[in-house]
């Protein structure tokens, strides 16, 4: 079952201002070592994505067998969009949906993937964080683009990756999941290290770009059709 430290609950159709003191209050929460198990058997992704012209938000976690990578299971959640389109704050307006997902699922993966920011975000607490923080599971942010940060260019080959920095700050990592495509941006979320948070999304990766953790999640989310 799903709890939420009463403490560090709050609200979410904030003003921005509001929902800035809390990235800041919470960012300081966040645990950059490993807090995860030696032998973990169900890892997840989530991904986001809305209906009805964005008045719906609808959140999807697919866990996975874990090192198998086979769907174990999935679930839906929607809600109505309550906080804008703000770069920064998307964790705002979409994190309610995914706590809404976890609560309907018979167990909680160890380690859940999601598709966005972690520490990589101007105040260092972007969904990833959010997610993280709310539930205590240890997250990785597996973003498509890179939101903040420089790099030096990354190796060719696959697992090669190079330092995202920003300001001095080592946010992440640019990884290059297979030759001749174009990286991915991991960056801690909750409770694990950056070294483990790139081992593990390289060992969630199979042919494709994306760990399939996000390939399962994102297809789900975005499925407008009916639910699988």
């Amino acid at each position: 079952m799903l709890t939420i430290n009463p403490t560090i609950a709050h609200a979410w159709d904030v003003p921005i201002a509001q929902a800035r003191d809390i990235q800041l209050a919470l960012k300081e929460k966040v645990i950059r070592q490993d807090r995860l198990k030696k032998t973990l058997s169900r890892v997840a992704g989530v991904d986001v994505g809305f209906e009805d012209n964005g008045k719906i938000t609808r959140a999807a976690v697919a866990v996975l067998d874990f090192p198998s990578l086979e769907l174990m299971e999935y679930a839906i959640a929607r809600r109505d969009t309550r906080f804008p389109y703000v770069p920064g704050y998307l964790s705002f307006r979409e994190t309610p949906a995914v706590l809404d997902a976890l609560q309907k699922l018979s167990q909680l993966p160890e380690v859940l993937l999601c598709d966005g920011q972690g520490v990589a975000h101007p105040r260092r607490f972007g969904l990833a964080c959010h997610i993280g923080v709310l539930t205590e599971i240890p997250t990785i942010g597996v973003a498509k683009t890179r939101f903040i940060g420089t790099h030096a260019t990354v190796p060719e080959e696959k697992g090669g990756y190079v330092s995202l920095m920003d300001h001095g700050e080592e946010i992440g990592a640019v990884l290059r999941t297979r030759k001749g495509v174009k990286p991915v941006y991991v960056s801690i979320g909750h409770r694990i290290s950056l070294p483990t948070a790139i081992h593990l999304v390289m060992q969630c990766v199979t042919k494709y770009r994306l760990p399939e953790t996000t390939r399962w999640s994102d297809r789900i989310a975005s499925n407008k059709t009916g639910d699988y």
